[in-house]
């Protein structure tokens, strides 16, 4: 005869382990919220429209790779002058498509990096206003509104954003120097800085002295600049930016601004130009233009938004090359 008395209980202690088990399953995978989830890539996007006329696209991960204990490098782009974020973000072309959704694919790039960084989540806001333009939106906003537009971004992660990134392509870039306007000291958690032929808004009185002591604070901060010769560029036979008013007189007045404080390394290889300082933390990367093209795109197309993330990391230039050849085209979506 058995003796329940002394018998082991084991349906209880089973079902523990399993209630456990599912609830341990159940907060891993839980989409962030009020985020919805992409049928093709099961990425976790959300957008929204503030009081500001700026609309707002976020990109994360899956929900089974954005771990809550995984730290959040965020990337703020500020879109190009003219473009929304569907062609931003890029799709593969369709007959009747506008050509715009082939030019910068930020989407298949961020893919790419995702399969690089593994060991933090990469999560990229893009945005857009109701002009299509962030020089005409300063213009009627002002910048003081700019720092909360990326709080109302940053807060959606609570305290997991351990990394901030400032970049953005064409007129995007001077959201970036907006943002810089409104600060006395740049934050230390901007952990990146990049413009993608971007910087037309640099003024030495107004950015020189910010970014050259953000980047000595610390040696987590990185300072990326490219651009190309695009004063001799010719449109319709004729050129149609001057030579101190495009992306290449910038860059070379910012060159010269930070020379009295640091000291450049100078590199050309394929027809570009890199002038690096700082440990490869402040690098210059300048397309010459012998042929006398538009680059303006393509600088982001070939693998550019990649290189900005990568660049002065152990993954630079490994599977990829910058002003090569399109190192995502497996990503791109349809």
């Amino acid at each position: 005869m058995i003796d329940m008395e002394h018998r082991p209980c084991r349906f209880p202690l089973l079902l523990l382990l399993s209630l456990l088990t599912l609830q341990a399953c159940s907060t891993k995978f839980q989409p962030l919220p009020g985020f919805e989830t992409t049928s093709q890539f099961g990425e976790q996007v959300r957008t929204f429209t503030n009081d500001f006329g700026v609309r707002i696209h976020v990109n994360a991960p899956a929900s089974d790779k954005l771990a809550r204990h995984n730290d959040v490098t965020l990337v703020f782009y500020g879109l190009p002058n003219g473009n929304t974020i569907e062609q931003t973000v890029g799709r593969k072309i369709k007959e009747g498509d506008d050509w715009h959704f082939d030019i910068q694919h930020i989407g298949a790039q961020t893919r790419f990096l995702r399969n690089v960084i593994t060991n933090e989540s990469l999560v990229v806001a893009y945005l857009e206003n109701d002009l299509k333009s962030w020089p005409a939106w300063r213009k009627k906003h002002g910048d003081q509104e700019i720092p909360k537009i990326l709080a109302s971004v940053t807060k959606l992660f609570g305290g997991s954003v351990k990394k901030t990134i400032l970049t953005g392509h064409s007129g995007g870039g001077s959201l970036t120097f907006g943002y810089l306007n409104t600060v006395e000291t740049i934050p230390r958690d901007i952990h990146r800085i990049g413009f993608l032929d971007s910087n037309y808004a640099y003024e030495t009185s107004l950015h020189r002295d910010k970014l050259i002591q953000w980047l000595k604070d610390s040696e987590q901060h990185s300072l990326l600049i490219f651009a190309y010769h695009d004063d001799v560029a010719l449109l319709n036979g004729k050129t149609f930016v001057s030579a101190s008013g495009g992306t290449w007189g910038r860059s070379h007045l910012m060159r010269k601004d930070f020379e009295s404080e640091f000291s450049f390394r100078e590199d050309t290889m394929d027809e570009i130009k890199t002038w690096s300082a700082r440990n490869n933390r402040l690098r210059f990367f300048l397309k010459e233009n012998p042929e006398k093209k538009i680059y303006h795109t393509v600088q982001v197309e070939r693998n550019g938004f990649i290189h900005l993330v990568l660049a002065g990391t152990p993954h630079e230039n490994i599977g990829y090359q910058y002003f090569g050849s399109r190192a995502y085209t497996n990503h791109i979506g349809d």
